[in-house]
């Protein structure tokens, strides 16, 4: 771990983690950052690059004994901690933003040799947004404050904001940065200790992201493990000593997080599965509606989102223009080397992941009348293993009821419906147990208001697709998860408590 200054007007500006890819490999291979350090976990799991199938190194595969550690360290910290100013927290928080900004590139990297994302697409890109979270966090420490209540003339009403306690990040394996920063951030200006729980998947970037931020705190502050859902996470979630559990990733296992903190009776935040509709009308800029299905359905992701536009409603008039354009567009994209600066689409994360994808299309290419068009060309490089690369498919002709309409597939498979009643799509798009982001798109204002108050959905934009971004609130509706991320009010509401307080000083 880096060395601290004891001068705290500083921020420790010059404190940075220099790795490269290949020493960060080394450096985080099967270890924990608890209390300040890094500690060998007594046992591990294999991390494999998704491009070439061969083996990056080994994740912490931390039990009860070692996520206990980590919330301890925690503890002990959390105090100090929270008694400092709530701007000098802040100050610490965005100075690491800045660090994290310096070392961008390597951790890109890194990130993109564990997750199978292409560099270029989506590595660079995740490393700005997360930097400038810890920015935007950092900067909001003075938004911490409470009210005065006018309940009695003679006596002095009001409320005031602490912090919790220490808090359980548990991260996914698609973004998994600017999701730590998402959860971290706000949490720790707000005065919490933070326990991380890093996807056993994709643990290395967190590891170095994390450590970066760590350097600028005093040590237990934050902390991650890395382990299996079922021994660390469950040991996380259940753990006495966590007050605020917040925790994105599948449907399911949201399920099994929040049935924990409720045994508990403790807060949790969730932000879980999508399906998300875009509709597109008849007046709609086609130009736009194409680049904003590609971006949408993050297709340079390789669809592994819970945002993506995966339900397309088309308007009749543009059907066929639409397929024909965006047939084109997608063919284009190039699919390969996840650290080549030509690729536009990398690879799926894993094999479990693939397989599930596959069971998807299968269904589609069973039922009578669906077409499932493929584009673009996989890669042909020796150099790389072909099991997990996927072509940008489209799936056309579908019923409403079809699993591939109904159920989130996680990979780069949308469905294209056709539409001619205006209600009729509006009451298609709402037709889901999710109810995560929605988009609308139409050159007529009056259809775009109407649209955005119907579409039952906490995330509704008009003509773009914009992934997640600091200080616009971020959070679903129905099975999609609780709680908001992204804003001021996230870290106002779901990582600090509201204290009354009542004066009176009459003999």
């Amino acid at each position: 771990m880096p060395q601290r200054s004891t001068e705290d007007e500083t921020m420790m500006e010059h404190t940075t983690i220099s790795l490269t890819p290949e020493a960060a490999l080394k450096a985080y291979d099967g270890v924990n950052l608890i209390g300040g350090a890094r500690k060998t976990s007594a046992a591990t799991l294999a991390v494999t690059n998704p491009a070439t199938g061969k083996t990056l190194g080994r994740a912490a595969a931390a039990d009860a004994a070692e996520t206990d550690a980590a919330v301890a360290a925690a503890k002990a910290a959390f105090r100090g901690w929270a008694d400092l100013p709530a701007r000098d927290r802040g100050k610490r928080v965005a100075a690491a933003g800045r660090a994290l900004g310096a070392e961008a590139e390597t951790i890109a990297r890194l990130l993109a040799m564990e997750t199978g994302k292409a560099l270029r697409t989506e590595c660079r890109g995740e490393l700005t947004v997360a930097a400038d979270l810890l920015e935007f966090y950092g900067g909001l420490g003075s938004e911490l404050k409470g009210e005065t209540v006018p309940y009695n003339p003679r006596m002095l009403t009001m409320t005031t904001r602490e912090p919790l306690g220490v808090v359980a990040a548990i991260l996914p394996w698609n973004v998994p940065l600017v999701l730590m920063m998402l959860k971290i951030a706000p949490a720790l200006v707000a005065g919490n200790t933070v326990v991380v729980k890093a996807s056993e998947e994709a643990p290395f970037a967190t590891l170095q992201a994390a450590e970066i931020v760590a350097g600028f705190l005093p040590e237990g502050v934050l902390n991650v493990v890395c382990g299996t859902g079922v021994e660390c996470g469950a040991a996380l979630t259940a753990h006495p000593d966590v007050a605020k559990i917040t925790f994105t990733g599948s449907e399911a296992a949201g399920e099994i997080v929040y049935a924990a903190g409720a045994k508990r009776i403790v807060p949790v935040s969730l932000e879980l599965g999508g399906k998300s509709p875009m509709i597109v009308c008849a007046d709609a800029n086609l130009d736009r509606v194409v680049a904003g299905a590609i971006s949408g359905m993050r297709f340079t992701r390789q669809g592994q989102s819970c945002t993506d536009a995966s339900r397309i409603y088309v308007h009749a008039d543009l059907m066929e223009a639409f397929m024909a354009r965006i047939g084109e567009e997608l063919s284009t994209l190039v699919i390969g080397d996840p650290l080549d600066e030509a690729t536009d689409v990398g690879t799926i994360i894993s094999a479990r992941q693939k397989a599930t994808i596959d069971r998807f299309v299968a269904l589609a290419e069973e039922t009578e009348g669906a077409q499932v068009i493929r584009s673009g060309a996989l890669p042909t490089d020796p150099a790389l293993s072909p099991d997990l690369f996927m072509q940008p498919t489209l799936i056309a002709g579908l019923p409403e009821d079809h699993p591939c309409v109904t159920d989130e597939i996680f990979g780069p498979v949308a469905v294209v419906q056709s539409w001619t009643d205006y209600d009729d799509v509006i009451a298609r798009a709402n037709d889901s147990r999710y109810g995560l982001a929605a988009t609308v798109w139409t050159t007529n204002i009056a259809t775009a208001l109407d649209a955005t108050a119907r579409l039952e959905a906490g995330y509704v934009q008009v003509n773009q697709n914009l992934t997640i971004q600091p200080n616009v609130s971020y959070g679903g509706f129905g099975r999609s998860g609780l709680g908001k991320e992204a804003s001021l009010e996230a870290m106002v509401e779901h990582f600090t408590r509201k204290k009354t307080i009542v004066m009176s000083f009459d003999a």
